[in-house]
């Protein structure tokens, strides 16, 4: 057995992320896609959550749940975006190797808090639909509180293992990682010892996080689609189908890469070209977060009615009404020909006041 002190002295104090590996000479080029996803994102996501926020008809736990994702959206975005950009652009690529294990807990944590905010939004469209009456008696604001942190607490719990499991092994070999950021396999494989545990434990994580949280997907929509086909009228079963078809697009463009990115590394590193893993690997922690505003603001009427009212109201109050110019220009000269003693003549605009 390897001493303990031995352990200790191949824990390296750095990582050094080396990009992109193989387009390293290209990383300034690949950088205006990379700066502008993550401002469009930024953007996108910030705009959601002001609109929510002074918008008093957007108040209602769909939307409560919807701001869990989209803060949820931002986070992620920041952890991994400008790392990649210190790399890209200042050649700054050495990474404390304690901080390195912060960034990859955070990306995971918040990867399972996704899936489980996604899971949360499915079980909101079946008491919406199933329990229409109760709706607001069921899903009140210290629920969706409890909701909330026991989505993050489960997901950092199962994650924080991860990060004990890669700071324990021995890294003997090299300390430079080909990754954007400090990703968990790339990271292991660095270790000079078997690496089964962690490969094995990441995978359960992925599949039992995931597969529980699609499970609860699966049986909130059957449900939904039992009480819709029971409706009569076909224009309440559209009605009901409409609500759900914003968390529907977002749930494919969130597992759909994420599965393909967690699950290549680990049963087909020999398949992939390097490259090509490490941008599907920023891709999809990137997708969602610029996809989510553009699918709910197109999808759900209130998201694009309450827009609208906004965008109008800032309209109107920017611009001066052409007939209000005119009235008070005639006061003005009115004011001035009028002489002394003379009953003033009474503005169009207070006539038609009174």
């Amino acid at each position: 057995m390897m001493p303990v002190a031995n352990l200790t002295e191949m824990t390296p104090s750095t990582i050094i992320l080396n990009g992109i590996p193989g387009l390293e000479e290209a990383h300034l080029w690949i950088s205006i896609p990379f700066c502008s996803m993550y401002l469009i994102a930024m953007l996108g996501n910030c705009s959601l959550l002001y609109l929510i926020w002074i918008e008093e008809s957007l108040h209602k736990p769909m939307y409560y749940f919807l701001c869990m994702l989209t803060l949820n959206d931002i986070a992620m975005g920041t952890c991994v975006v400008p790392q990649a950009l210190c790399i890209f652009w200042f050649k700054l690529k050495e990474v404390d190797f304690n901080a390195c294990l912060t960034q990859m807990f955070f990306i995971y944590t918040l990867t399972a808090m996704e899936s489980g905010v996604l899971m949360l939004m499915a079980l909101d469209r079946y008491v919406a639909i199933c329990y229409p009456l109760r709706y607001a008696t069921i899903l009140t604001n210290s629920v969706i509180t409890a909701a909330g942190l026991v989505t993050f607490f489960r997901s950092a719990i199962v994650v924080m293992p991860v990060v004990f499991l890669a700071r324990r092994l021995p890294y003997c070999h090299t300390n430079v990682l080909p990754h954007t950021y400090c990703d968990h396999m790339s990271l292991v494989k660095l270790a000079c010892a078997s690496v089964k545990t962690d490969t094995v434990y990441g995978l359960i994580v992925t599949l039992v996080i995931g597969g529980l949280d699609i499970f609860c997907i699966c049986f909130s929509y059957v449900m939904i689609l039992r009480a819709v086909l029971g409706l009569s009228s076909n224009e309440a079963r559209s009605k009901a189908f409409g609500t759900c078809t914003a968390h529907v697009c977002t749930m494919i463009t969130t597992y759909t890469p994420a599965f393909i990115s967690i699950i290549t590394p680990r049963i087909g590193d020999y398949r992939v070209i390097p490259y090509i893993q490490v941008l599907m690997a920023n891709v999809y922690l990137l997708l969602p977060a610029i996809l989510n505003p553009v699918i709910f603001g197109v999808k759900t009427k209130q998201i694009r009615e309450s827009f609208l009212k906004i965008f109008i109201r800032g309209k109107a109050g920017s611009e001066i009404p052409q007939d209000r110019i005119k009235s008070n220009k005639v006061c003005a000269e009115g004011e001035k020909t009028t002489k002394p003693g003379t009953r003033r003549p009474v503005p169009h605009t207070l006539m038609a006041m009174l």
